[in-house]
């Protein structure tokens, strides 16, 4: 008959969470914690990744001032009234996001981020030109602030960024709508 061993098996996670969940005073045995090689874990590597990700969060901000004259165009240049009520909402939710990577750069750094200086603005050909573009973008930014969100310790912050996220991604739905509606070809 096979013989069992009376100690409980602790994962690694509720290793982890002991210190949270259990009293100093526990009989449990410590768990052998197993190093993984962190090869192309870059991302993912705290706190590795919070100089890139105050990086991705400069020039967030830094990109919002050209994204206003961008969604400004789009507003001007959209061929229902359908189309501007959809573009001025996204363009709401961006002007709050520029807002909250400063916010969130501040409790980061202890510093603000100046104002963005000297920012042009290319004008796309047309209105479908510019829906094209302004999906493209979308989703490039949900790209970088989920670099962003991998270098975030504190719960406020990462609810935060789950939102710009989650804003950044209804946003590409938009877009994609608007562009297959107003028979938009690449």
């Amino acid at each position: 008959m096979p013989s069992f061993s009376t100690t409980p098996y602790i994962s690694p996670y509720m290793a982890r969470q002991s210190q949270y969940m259990m009293s100093q005073t526990t009989d449990l045995p410590m768990t052998v914690q197993y190093q993984t090689p962190l090869m192309g874990l870059g991302d993912y590597t705290y706190p590795q990744n919070v100089p890139g990700a105050l990086k991705l969060i400069q020039e967030a901000v830094e990109g919002e001032t050209e994204d206003r004259m961008f969604y400004q165009y789009l507003i001007e240049n959209a061929p229902f009234a359908e189309d501007k009520e959809i573009i001025i909402g996204i363009q709401a939710d961006e002007i709050s996001h520029f807002g909250l990577f400063r916010q969130l750069y501040f409790q980061l750094t202890g510093q603000m981020l100046p104002p963005p200086q000297n920012v042009t603005f290319e004008k796309p050909a047309t209105y479908c030109e510019g829906i094209r573009r302004a999906l493209m973008g979308e989703q490039n930014a949900v790209r970088k602030y989920r670099r962003i969100l991998y270098a975030l310790q504190d719960r406020v912050q990462i609810n935060i960024l789950t939102g710009i996220i989650t804003d950044e991604i209804r946003h590409g739905i938009l877009y994609s709508y608007l562009y297959s509606k107003n028979g938009c070809r690449a």
